[in-house]
C-alpha cells in the first residue's frame, strides 16, 4: 500500500473515527497483522482492511511484506509531523493568553490609578 505525503490535517481527520484510533493504539507496541488487528478489534476482516486504508492513505501507517502477508506499523514521520504541528497550535494558544493577561493587568492598572486619582 503506497503511503500518501501526511498532513497534521489529514491525520487528524482519520483519527477521528473511533475504530482508527483504536487500530494506532493496538498499534503502540509494534507491527501487527490484518488478522491480528481483526482478533484485537472484534471487527470483520473487511472492516479492518477500510481503516487500514484510511490510516495508510492519509500517511499514518506504513506497511511492509513477510512473505504472503502484511504488517502495519505507526508511520514515526507521520507522528513527528502532527506533534510539531501540535507544537504550534499550544505556542499559538499560550502566546494569546499571554497577551490577554497582559492586556487584563494593564487594564487593571489602568483602573487602579483612575480610582486613586479621581
Amino acid at each position: 500500500m503506497a503511503n500518501q505525503i501526511s498532513t497534521p490535517e489529514g491525520v487528524l481527520s482519520a483519527l477521528s473515527d473511533p475504530t482508527n484510533r483504536q487500530v494506532v493504539q493496538n498499534l503502540r507496541n509494534g507491527e501487527l497483522s490484518l488478522g491480528d488487528l481483526t482478533e484485537q478489534l472484534l471487527v470483520s476482516r473487511p472492516a479492518v482492511s477500510q481503516h487500514l486504508r484510511v490510516l495508510s492513505h492519509c500517511g499514518s501507517l506504513t506497511a511492509s511484506r513477510h512473505g504472503a502477508s502484511r504488517g502495519y506499523a505507526i508511520a514515526t514521520d507521520a507522528v513527528a509531523e502532527l506533534r510539531t504541528y501540535q507544537d504550534l497550535l499550544w505556542d499559538d494558544a499560550l502566546a494569546s493568553w499571554a497577551h490577554a493577561v497582559r492586556r487584563r493587568i494593564k487594564q487593571q492598572a489602568g483602573l487602579s490609578r483612575r480610582l486613586r486619582n479621581p
